[in-house]
This record gives structure tokens, sequence and C-alpha cells, in this order.
């Protein structure tokens, strides 16, 4: 039976915010759900989370995760003391039973780094150790001289000497559970903090001849904490420029990979391109030999293969069939569908309505709740009137029409197949399949009539 435990009880007084500091975003996610989905990795038996700061505000963050339980730390005296909140949810089932510690403010540990620590145990446990050059500040691993882990010393009660070692703690460790809550029992807080170190069970455990092993993780990033805004700042980009690895491996093109922001998953085919200052966000597709152009924002969306989206646009709950184009500087809403090989050009906005096949909406144009058909062009300044106050209506537009510019469709209306509205329309009443419909006065001139003229 596999326990992780998540201590996620910090003030963060250091990030200057009333945001508990696990509920602040890293990547667009909050740091504590990155620890989340890492353990979840590990199909454990239960996962508790450690609350204390803002406790109420990180449960209600995390209330649609049914398989967490929460333990309260109040006050907060040290990282033993926290784990020992959790000792009564931790489950055994006599079947080599562990349990894992983990931070919410250590957010990129991967799961691969994470199952070689477990199985680095060997029937004992295992501490996650990193070696810095500078190793100020932290907990050091001191070793006998046969290299065996023997105890860590945390930096403030380290020794001259015990300061040379440039091993040190990450924190994160494997141990058994029933030796665990021994363990926790036996710790006390006689250290320059006047806290309950966890560190201390090592110390514990060879006390009790049961085998301190370590482990390290792929990446020196993946052991990061954050503990301030220039911290967090710092992670972030690190994490991007790993996950802009990660795309360029799989083939994908970056024009800068230092200007690239992913805030989700990003699913990309072959011979994919992303110019600069792009953002995506939620769970993105890009099809083979998709084109993003720079500073654009995805969210949620599939774009189909071949599809190019020009500068400047937004895409967002929005479905892209193949071939079409994008922009610049449009914007596709929550409920957009767009045809394959249709154009949506220059500050033309859509939202929960169809673009068909082939069709186009080059300029300036608001198209809202409507189903428009394949092969349709719809003119400048066009816009869909949905809403009338209270309610909003359907517009329907079919195949092979054309919408002339300036052309205001008040809904619920319908423009028949292969109809033609001339310009300036304003449409309250369905028109007619293959005729020309248009409400335009006549045009006159008024003779004698003088611009006026600015008085002296």
């Amino acid at each position: 039976m596999l326990n992780i435990v998540i201590l996620a009880a910090g003030l963060g007084k250091r990030m200057q915010s009333d945001l508990p500091k696990v509920l602040h975003p890293l990547a667009g996610k909050p740091m504590l759900g990155h620890v989340l989905d890492n353990a979840k990795q590990l199909n454990p038996g239960r996962i508790i989370v450690v609350v204390g700061h803002g406790a109420e505000r990180v449960q209600q963050g995390f209330s649609g995760h049914e398989e967490l339980e929460f333990a309260l730390q109040r006050p907060q005296h040290g990282t033993g003391h926290a784990v020992q909140q959790a000792v009564p949810l931790l489950q055994e089932d006599g079947n080599d039973d562990v349990t894992l510690v983990l931070y919410g403010d250590v957010p990129l540990v991967q799961a691969d780094t994470l199952q070689r620590l477990l199985d680095a145990r060997a029937g004992g446990m295992a501490v996650l150790t990193e070696k810095l050059d500078d190793p100020t500040g932290y907990g050091r691993i001191v070793r006998n001289e046969q290299g065996e882990v023997q105890r860590i010393v945390e930096h403030k009660d380290a020794t001259a000497q015990e300061h040379t070692i440039n091993e040190v703690n990450t924190g994160i460790l494997a141990a058994p559970t029933a030796h665990l809550k021994d363990w926790l029992s036996r710790i006390d807080n006689n250290n320059a903090q006047g806290e309950f170190y966890l560190t201390d069970i090592v110390g514990l455990a060879v006390q009790d001849s049961i085998p301190v092993h370590a482990s390290h993780p792929t990446s020196g990033w993946e052991t990061l904490g954050v503990n301030s805004r220039v911290q967090q700042a710092q992670l972030e980009r690190q994490w991007q420029a790993e996950q802009a690895r990660r795309l360029l491996e799989q083939g994908v093109t970056l024009a800068d990979p230092a200007r690239f922001d992913l805030r989700g998953e990003l699913i990309c085919g072959r011979d994919v391109f992303i110019d600069v200052g792009c953002v995506f966000e939620g769970r993105v597709e890009l099809a083979d030999g998709v084109r993003i152009g720079p500073h654009c924002v995805v969210r949620d969306a599939t774009l189909g293969q071949g599809t190019h989206v020009e500068a400047f646009s937004h895409i967002q709950e929005a479905q892209v069939a193949d071939s079409a184009r994008i922009g610049p500087f449009a914007r596709l809403r929550p409920g957009a569908q767009i045809g394959a090989e249709a154009h949506v050009g220059n500050f033309v906005e859509i939202k929960k309505s169809t673009l068909g096949k082939g069709s186009k909406a080059n300029h300036l144009a608001y198209i809202g709740d409507a189903d428009i058909g394949s092969q349709v062009n719809i003119g400048a300044g066009t816009i869909t009137c949905n809403y009338d106050g209270v309610n909003k209506y359907r517009t329907v537009i079919e195949d092979g029409a054309f919408i002339g510019s300036d052309t205001q469709l008040v809904a619920p209306v319908r423009v028949g197949k292969n109809a033609t509205i001339g310009a300036g329309t304003t449409l309250t009443k369905d028109a007619p399949a293959g005729k020309l419909t248009l409400s335009r006065p006549f045009q006159s001139t008024l003779e004698g009539w003088k611009r006026p003229v600015k008085k002296t």
C-alpha cells in the first residue's frame, strides 16, 4: 500500500500575498496541482494533503478531487509535526506499506524520479538528494566512511565541517509506514529552530538498523521550491524551457523557445510551426502542418491539418477544420466551428457559430449564434444581431449566399441558398433563395444646401 503525504500548510510569507502559497500558479496551474498530477501517476492507495494557512481555500480549490484526504496542521511546528497530523489517515494492508512525503511548493518533481525513489528503498527507506555547488541553506547528507547515509543535519545546526558537504536533502523521502509512525513519535524539537524536523527520522532509521538509501532527480529543476515571487518567476521560465525542449524533440518548430508559454497540454502533429510570443492553455491539438503566427493565444481548441493562424489571433474552445485561414487579429470564441478552407480575417469575431467549407468572413464582422453554410461570403462590417437584451436568437445563412458589406442580420432570420443581400441592408425578414434582397432608402441630393461654417 502506497500512501502519499503532501505538505501544503505553509504561510508563504515571502510571497507577499493573501493567496495560500500552494495555490499560486505555475504554467497556469496551482503548484499543488502539479504535485498531485505526478503523485497520481504512482497509483497510490491514498493521498493526504496537510493544510494549515488558508486551509479552507486550499480544500475548496481541490474539492473536485474526491480521492484526496485532508489533515489540518495548526499551528505549524515543522515538517515532522506536519506529517504527524497525517498519521491517523495512513493506510496499511501489510503488503510492503510505504509512505512517500512530497511538498506542495516543490511542484515539478517528475513521476519517474519518484518511482526511482520508491524503487531505491530496497526494504528500508530512501531520501531524494542532490549535489549543489552552493549548498548554503540546505540540510546536509552525512554519510559514514562506507558511504552509507547516517543522518541529515539542517544548515543552522551543522558544524563548520558539515557545511563543506555539498550533498543536500530535498525533503522528499519514502519510508516504511509502520516505522514512519514509530519514528514520528520519537522525534523532538531540540534544535536551533525549535521545530520537529522530519529529517530526524533518518538518524532514527540508522539507529534501528533500517538501511537508508539515496536517490537523485533526473534534472536539477525538479526539486526547486518556491518561496518568493522571484523564485516563482524563475521556475516558470525553467519549466517553460523544459516544455519547449520536449516539443522540439518531437519535431515541432519553435521560432524562439525562450518566447513560448504552455499552460496545459499541447498535442502536435508533424511539421508544426509556432512563432514567438504564443500562449497555449488547457488542451490544444495542432494537426500536421499547422502554422501559428506571433503573439496568438489558443485555449482548449483543435486546429486541423494545414491551418494557418496569423498574428495576434485569439482562439478559445473552438474547432477549426483543415486548411483554414484565421487572422490576423481574429477572435474565435467558445462554440465556434470553422469549416475546411474557410477564412476568418481581420477583426472578425465568431461565437457559437458554424462557418461552412470555403466560406469567408475577411473583414470587421461579428458572427454570433449563426449557422453558415459552405461558400458563403460575409462582407465587411456585417453583424448578426443575435441578442434582444434578454434572449438570443440564431441566424441561418445557406450555401452560396453573398452578404454585402455593412449588413445587419436581425435574428431570428434565414438567408436562402445563393441569395444576395445588398450592402447596407438591415434584414429583419427571411431572404429568399437565389434573389437579391436589400433595404436601402433612395439616394437624394438637396439643392441649395450649404455646409455650415464656423462663426468668427
